[in-house]
């Protein structure tokens, strides 16, 4: 079959590979119909995550066809249309019995590793690093999906592949990140990042009820896309000459947003900030293997005994956090990878009823040999990309 394959720093290649094949009871594969191209697999590409090595097969936002299973698999048939969560899940350890399914104890082969670097390991993960798991992605024909009978979602046929595709990832977490960001009727929401995860945020914070939504970025198209529903308001950081943290003060009468959402991570641009530019002289150095200048923004800018969440993938240690702002704020900061079966039925339904279309996102949509190009587009925010989407 056909597979998108990392070899290095900025080298994907469509390689031909074998095919997946059942290898446990719980097993199934799926021929993917749609995958996509997410922010979390530049880290890769940028070789910011590690333990990658040449010929993984990439992609965790994935769905298709249920074409194989094993003897253990009772809730899926041949020929269903499934929706495949990233995050891996047992469905029976301590975690996922309370609905953490991020932090599977059982789904992560390389656990050891993971723990070594986090102190405890999450999840196993599709396309992303050995230390999460080495499991091959779904940029490729074919997949192996681990614990099918717990992870792969079937969806109606009457919604359309690009409607229920993000299922599998930025949709729940962006939802996530707006209910961990707790907000509350009228609450004043800032959201760092307008990419995609960033997008369903926004969509999110509207949903819990907030009062004002402002979109943080410098992308134009982003920052267009987030304007469109005519009611967030936008703040293009590079067009700033005092900073994001006195503009927020400005639009808050000096208050601070009571929600502040990090949907940046761990390759934040903050041009022209002092910290933002020794972050990437570090990182270039390999001094440091994050560049925290949105962390350092959220902490600062959001107001006392208000919250922050941050869906934005951090991959190590943060330098010059002000923690003493943390901490003598009153602020709650909640994070991590996102509980995908948790919010599956939950946002279908939105879906269903029209609430929402996910589909809203796309600006790029192409066949799998023309990956390579697209990541670098894609990294270059090239061409107006935003979202792109993949058929094999």
């Amino acid at each position: 079959m056909k597979a998108l394959c990392w070899h290095g720093v900025g080298d994907v290649r469509v390689d031909t590979v074998p095919d997946p094949v059942i290898l446990d009871p719980r097993d199934a594969i799926i021929k993917v119909t749609s995958t996509a191209i997410c922010g979390s697999d530049l880290h890769l590409y940028g070789g910011v995550m590690p333990s990658m090595k040449s010929g993984d097969i990439l992609g965790h936002e994935f769905m298709g066809i249920v074409v194989e299973k094993g003897s253990a698999v009772h809730n899926l048939n041949i020929g269903d249309r499934v929706v495949v969560p990233f995050t891996i899940a047992c469905g029976e350890c301590f975690f996922c019995k309370k609905g953490f399914t991020s932090c599977c104890e059982r789904s992560n082969p390389n656990a050891e590793m993971a723990a070594k670097a986090m102190g405890h390991s999450p999840s196993g993960l599709f396309g992303y690093s050995h230390m999460l798991g080495g499991f091959s992605g779904g940029q490729a024909e074919y997949v192996r999906v681990p614990y099918a009978d717990i992870g792969p979602f079937k969806v109606p046929d009457h919604l359309s592949d690009e409607q229920v595709l993000f299922l599998s990832d930025i949709f729940p977490t962006g939802y996530m990140a707006a209910e961990n960001a707790e907000i509350e009727p009228g609450d004043v929401v800032a959201i760092w990042g307008c990419g995609p995860v960033g997008q369903f945020a926004i969509k999110s914070a509207w949903m819990f009820g907030a009062a004002r939504v402002i979109a943080i970025d410098e992308v134009p198209e982003r920052l267009a896309l987030a304007a469109a529903d005519g009611r967030t308001e936008t703040l293009d950081f590079s067009n700033e000459p005092n900073g994001v943290y006195d503009k927020l003060n400005e639009l808050t009468g000096g208050r601070g947003p009571d929600r502040c959402i990090d949907a940046v991570g761990t390759e934040a641009s903050g041009h022209g900030s002092v910290d933002a530019t020794i972050d990437k002289v570090k990182q270039a150095l390999k001094l440091a293997s994050d560049r925290p200048h949105v962390v350092r923004e959220t902490f600062m800018s959001c107001r006392c005994c208000g919250t922050i969440s941050m869906p934005g993938v951090y991959a190590g240690t943060l330098d010059g956090i002000p923690f003493g702002a943390f901490v003598n704020k009153g602020l709650t900061l909640k994070t991590g990878q996102t509980h995908v079966h948790r919010y599956m039925p939950v946002l279908l339904e939105k879906i269903e009823k029209g609430e929402i279309d996910p589909s809203f996102i796309i600006t790029h949509r192409a066949k799998l040999d023309d990956a390579p190009d697209l990541y670098k587009t894609f990294r270059d925010k090239a061409d107006g990309c935003i979202k792109v989407v993949l058929t094999p």
